[in-house]
């Protein structure tokens, strides 16, 4: 908890600025980054709720990177595994090695969505509470940028 000291001196969210934070936590787990994008795009004068928006923006943006990541390396052994199977006499023994990479990007499919869900929900509440909560490793990184008046990592903070 070494964001509490910076989080004390940022400033008091209104109840729409709450609300809207919140949305765009909620909104995440539906629209993906549909959502936060357009609450980020209609309520860019409020740090409080730019900071939310675009923490869900940047769990989107590695979701979405490391699931194309994941289908990008499923089609590869897809396609090292056809041109396998061609260039060598038919064997109905063998199994194609890409069928086992199915099951493992369909968990981390579904992992990654529980994971969706559950941040979104969570810091939704938090958001709505009037926290300044990050999400963790990319709120940690990114508070410091993000959140008006907060201290730069460079700079211990003292009280």
């Amino acid at each position: 908890m070494a964001d509490q000291p910076i989080l004390r001196s940022l400033p008091v969210p209104t109840q729409d600025e709450r609300t809207m934070a919140f949305l765009a936590h909620l909104l995440q787990i539906f629209t993906g980054f549909m959502g936060p994008l357009v609450i980020l795009a209609t309520k860019q004068n409020s740090p409080f709720v730019k900071f939310h928006a675009l923490q869900a923006l940047m769990w989107q943006l590695c979701y979405m990177g490391l699931f194309l990541g994941g289908f990008t390396l499923f089609f590869f052994a897809a396609f090292v595994g056809v041109y396998h199977e061609i260039s060598r006499p038919h064997n109905p023994s063998t199994f194609p090695a890409f069928f086992l990479f199915f099951p493992l990007l369909w968990l981390f499919a579904m992992g990654g969505w529980i994971a969706n869900v559950i941040l979104g929900v969570v810091y939704g509440i938090k958001a709505n509470r009037g926290e300044w909560a990050g999400y963790p490793i990319i709120g940690s990184r990114c508070l410091p940028k993000l959140a008006p008046g907060a201290a730069s990592p460079s700079r211990p903070w003292t009280p």
